[in-house]
Order: structure tokens, then sequence, then C-alpha cells
């Protein structure tokens, strides 16, 4: 009886700490995001909105479609120019830069994510109502991605790479011991996000993922009938080496 009081005061313990660790923003913030902070561009035009820079670009004269990239959860956007031979030359790119990441102040998560993320689309609808607007959504970036998808005013085009269906249930994979759909704050959910979504989805998943498995993606792909699903060889952030891998809308 005593060593199954130790048992359960040990679990307990356990589940304990897993609540302060989770229940603590500040903490959830460093197992979620992964920000980089250095003063470099490579190559890209920085996007400017209100005399701050929101993000990077890769603008051309006359696009023929304008897209949106919501990357991944390290790094920053300035970083992201390595991405540029997937989309078409003929296309403008726009690269999010999150609250909290590279020189934009700020703090990471969910909420303010999805803002930054709405103002950056809207600035792009409005400033080319006539052109195609496109999404595309890298890893931890499909959950703002597959947000902007089900709002009033959808892309034209929806293009996922390595996404979850629910970062929840890939939290509880990573943590099975700890109660992570009551304690995650940040929980974007793509399923939900994109039940009304009506537009073309592309959806881009790596068979040897082991940081969001490809189970996540071929259950968010079988969601949507439109969806065209592609299954790459490779691990999680293999994607950038398989020229495979075409961002283009049509």
């Amino acid at each position: 009886m005593k060593k199954l009081a130790r048992i359960l005061l040990a679990g307990g313990a356990i589940i304990a700490a897993g609540f302060s660790l989770f229940g603590c923003s500040s903490v959830q913030r460093k197992l979620l995001y992964f920000p980089s902070h250095l003063d470099l561009t490579t190559g890209l035009t920085p996007w400017m909105h209100l005399g701050q820079t929101i993000g990077y670009a890769r603008e051309v004269p006359t696009p023929k479609n304008i897209w949106l990239m919501l990357h991944g959860n390290g790094g920053q956007a300035a970083h992201r120019a390595s991405v540029l031979p997937f989309f078409s030359r003929n296309d403008s790119i726009y690269i999010l830069e999150y609250p909290g990441y590279g020189l934009r102040s700020g703090t990471p998560s969910m909420k303010s994510i999805n803002e930054a993320a709405t103002t950056a689309y809207n600035l792009l609808r409005d400033k080319s109502p006539t052109q195609p607007i496109c999404i595309v959504g890298e890893s931890l970036g499909s959950g703002p991605a597959s947000f902007l998808a089900g709002g009033p005013r959808p892309p034209d085009k929806l293009v996922l790479i390595v996404p979850y269906d629910e970062l929840a249930k890939v939290a509880a994979e990573h943590y099975p011991f700890l109660p992570v759909r009551l304690i995650l704050h940040d929980n974007w959910n793509n399923l939900t996000a994109l039940a009304n979504y009506r537009g073309p989805l592309e959806i881009y998943a790596e068979k040897s993922d082991t940081i969001i498995p490809i189970t996540h993606a071929r259950v968010l792909a079988t969601s949507k009938q439109q969806t065209i699903f592609h299954e790459l060889i490779g691990g999680h952030n293999d994607w950038t080496g398989d020229l495979t891998v075409k961002i283009h809308n049509p």
C-alpha cells in the first residue's frame, strides 16, 4: 500500500508539474515558438506597414498570383529566401514575420499571430483586389493559414506543407502523460477552421516526419474532398530540398 501511495504521489506530482508547465504562458511559448532575431534579409525586400517591418517579400512588376506565406515555428521570415524556387517566377511572395520574431516587436501567440496574419492578408487583398491572392502555410504556419482560409475572404488557393489536423493532437503524442488538450492555450484546429472552405487545397506531407507525423496530414486531407495530397519520402524539414514541391496556382 505504501508503495502504491508513493506511485500515486509521484504521478500526481508529474501531472501537477504538467499543469504548471503548460499553464504558464511564458513556458508554453518556449515550447512552441523558436524565433531568431538576426538583422539579415538574405536578398528579400522588407515588407513595411505603418513604419514597421511586418515581413519580407519577393515582388514582381505584374504578378500572375500573390502569395502570403506563413512559416514554421523556428527562425524568422527574413531567412526564408530558400523557399523562392518552389514558387513561379511570375508570382509575388510575401512572407509574414510573426510578432516577436526577427526584428518585429510583440510576443508570439495564437492570438497575436492570427491577428498579424489577418492584417497582412487584408493588406494584400485591398492593395490588389483583382489579383488572385493565395496562402501557403508551413508546419505551425498551417494553423494561421487555415484560420485565414476559413474566414470571410478565403484565398484563391491554399497550400499546406507538413501540416497538422489539430495542434493538441500532435502535442498529446509528444507528451502522452499530460492532459494536453486541457492545458494547451495555443491550439490551432485546422479541421474546424477549414470546415467551410471550398477553394483549391493542396497538401504536402513527409512520410518520415517525427515532429508532425504524416497521419495528421492524412486526416486533414481526407476531411476535404478537393484536396490534392502529396506524400514525400523525407522528414519534417526535408521538403525544402525536394523540388517536386510546386507552390503554384493553378
